[in-house]
């Protein structure tokens, strides 16, 4: 059940902006403060492994205290934020662009983590981050809550936050799932903030 599920969690990132091949597994006993039993990395691309052919090869120390953990790379519009020079010229005390410097936009390569969680792997930890938890680590392509929302970084932000969005729904149909939740790393409900974000525009 736990290969079925996260072979087609891992399966939906190709349609999605991301790429069709895992880059790197790790199994993770007891917690995650141990060492790994297994761990390989495979690489972007063409050298990266096939999600089935990785879930099985992890999945061959299947143990209900361990926990499955897979890196895929996934793209998202991300903002280049020009520099202005310091007192002296290069500087590497640069100040942060201001008013007027406009960031250069760009589509990004991130690793996206996938962890299955056995029932039993750091004291039942699936209960509350439920049995495939997936990291897309920093929220700010979704959110650039630092710069000023105009039409330009709206766009890009929305084109983030669409891709998300069409990502988890595929993930969870393909997965049969029972329910999804999306968190921020500020530990606050994702939706409420992004609502909050566009509501600036208003």
């Amino acid at each position: 059940m736990m290969a079925e599920k996260l072979t087609s969690v891992l399966g939906a990132f190709a349609k999605h902006g991301g790429e069709a091949r895992v880059y790197s597994s790790t199994v993770w006993p007891v917690k995650w403060s141990e060492s790994p039993v297994f761990q390989k990395v495979y690489g972007h691309g063409e050298r990266g492994l096939e999600p089935q052919q990785a879930v099985e090869d992890a999945l061959e120390l299947l143990h209900e205290d361990y926990a499955y953990e897979f890196q895929i790379g996934w793209s998202l519009w991300e903002p280049e934020i020009p520099q202005r020079p310091g007192p002296v010229a290069g500087d590497p005390k640069a100040e942060l662009a201001g008013p007027g410097l406009q960031p250069r936009w760009a589509r990004e390569q991130r690793l996206v983590r996938v962890t299955g969680y056995g029932s039993l792997f750091d004291e039942a930890a699936y209960e509350q981050d439920g049995h495939i938890r997936i990291d897309f680590g920093s929220d700010a392509a979704f959110l650039d809550e630092e710069l000023e929302l105009d039409s330009t970084t709206a766009r890009h932000v929305e084109e983030n936050v669409r891709q998300l969005i069409d990502l988890t729904t595929a993930v969870e149909k393909d997965s049969g799932a029972t329910a999804r939740l999306l968190w921020s790393e500020l530990g606050e409900s994702l939706a409420q903030r992004l609502a909050a974000r566009l509501g600036m525009t208003n």
